[in-house]
């Protein structure tokens, strides 16, 4: 399936690609667009848009985009749900003190934002990130923190 968004990803439009192919769709295809093409880009591909308006997966309330993905696809993971924490701090910067790890990952999503300027290349250097935040997350739901 192609999934298509805005470019210039950062945090969310980084995070849910991830947890798309990793735990949704493993053979997904994300297609980065000007934010005024990704319904015409979406319908033309015939794939599912996300983290733009009138997205299929966008915000919703005050949930980011990464938090809609997990309810509905029904993710239970309490792994997962902490990881998703994490990205809605560093995501809804007035949230960013929702737990402590979000204003890392904040720093590191603006890192690469300011440095690698093709949206493909960030999903290249940053899924290693949310591999390791994932098994961080998975330490601390095993000790029940």
């Amino acid at each position: 399936m192609k999934w298509v968004t805005r470019e210039g990803a950062k945090t969310d439009r980084v995070a849910c690609p991830w947890l798309i192919q990793r735990f949704i769709d493993h053979e997904a295809e994300f297609l980065f667009v000007a934010k005024s093409h990704v319904l015409e880009t979406t319908q033309r591909v015939g794939g599912k848009s996300f983290d733009a308006s009138a997205a299929d997966y966008t915000h919703r309330g005050n949930r980011c985009t990464f938090e809609v993905l997990l309810e509905e696809f029904k993710l239970e993971d309490p792994a997962l749900h902490q990881l998703a924490r994490i990205v809605h701090g560093a995501d809804i910067e007035e949230e960013l003190h929702t737990c402590p790890e979000s204003a890392g990952l904040l720093a590191i999503a603006q890192g690469f934002f300011a440095t690698t300027p093709d949206d493909q290349e960030k999903l290249t250097r940053q899924f290693p990130v949310y591999d390791a935040l994932y098994a961080y997350c998975r330490n601390l739901t095993a000790r029940g923190a």
